[in-house]
């Protein structure tokens, strides 16, 4: 139930471990804290980790008349949330589920959550090009998707995997609003100074090799990862940090690409 949410934005990478859910939680906190009301669905059946970044685990989720109801960061209801590790018992317990069942779940969750009106629906999508991703884009050709983000990091290995989610989204239709490289440096906690322990402008060489924009480079912070299991938004817990400013850049992209 998608007709109250005027932009979706997914969220995608061509390998896990790179940061994704990080970079969706805090988009839409980044969102948020711009004036937008924002949704957050985490599809991730590899690792919904959602509750975990925002502080939600254990939250209980229930169904009304009408679907499934999200689970709220606070009373503003500014920062509505629904997550497939909701339903698991125990952050450690694994979503061992066969094609049918997952595809049969991710079609529940982007049709059947009751959005009241967002101005953004941010979706965390599963790693790689799977079954997963085809249900996604299925569903979403039925409703109004703005585009796709896509996080990479600088390694090698991780660019060639983007460059597949890059065909995938060419040739499933999906409009790509960019790529943001990840994990690009350390920043060091104590003088702020960032140093490059990979490879760098990756990112940048693959956004101008498949014509699309360069959201930005978020580097290792570990004053951002302070704030996993908080709804603390790095443009107000750190406004001045690099990674900040890269998601307020981005949030501007967004706001001049979709529907006010």
């Amino acid at each position: 139930m998608l007709d109250k949410v005027k932009n979706v934005i997914v969220v995608l990478s061509g390998k896990g471990g790179v940061g994704k859910s990080t970079v969706s939680t805090q988009l839409a906190l980044a969102l948020r804290a711009t004036g937008h009301k924002v949704g957050l669905l985490d599809i991730d059946l590899c690792g919904p980790s959602v509750p975990y970044l925002l502080g939600l685990e254990g939250s209980d989720i229930y169904q009304c008349d009408d679907g499934w109801v999200p689970i709220y960061t606070d009373e503003s209801k500014t920062l509505a949330v629904m997550s497939i590790g909701f339903l698991l018992k125990d952050r450690n317990d694994p979503v061992i589920w066969r094609g049918p069942k997952k595809t049969m779940m991710i079609r529940q969750f982007i049709t059947d959550v009751k959005w009241e009106e967002l101005d953004y629906l941010i979706i965390d999508t599963p790693p790689g090009t799977s079954d997963e991703h085809i249900t996604v884009m299925e569903c979403l050709r039925e409703v109004p998707c703005n585009g796709a983000i896509i996080v990479t990091t600088p390694q090698g290995v991780a660019l060639d995997d983007v460059r597949k989610e890059i065909t995938f989204c060419k040739k499933t239709g999906i409009k790509l609003l960019g790529i943001v490289e990840n994990m690009s440096g350390f920043v060091c906690p104590h003088c702020t100074e960032c140093t490059n322990i990979f490879s760098s402008n990756g990112g940048i060489e693959l956004a101008n090799l498949a014509q699309v924009p360069h959201l930005g480079t978020l580097p290792i912070d570990p004053r951002v990862g302070v704030l996993a299991g908080t709804t603390a938004s790095v443009l107000n817990e750190l406004p001045d940090s690099s990674t900040a400013q890269v998601m307020r850049g981005i949030v501007q992209h967004l706001d001049a690409l979709t529907v006010a």
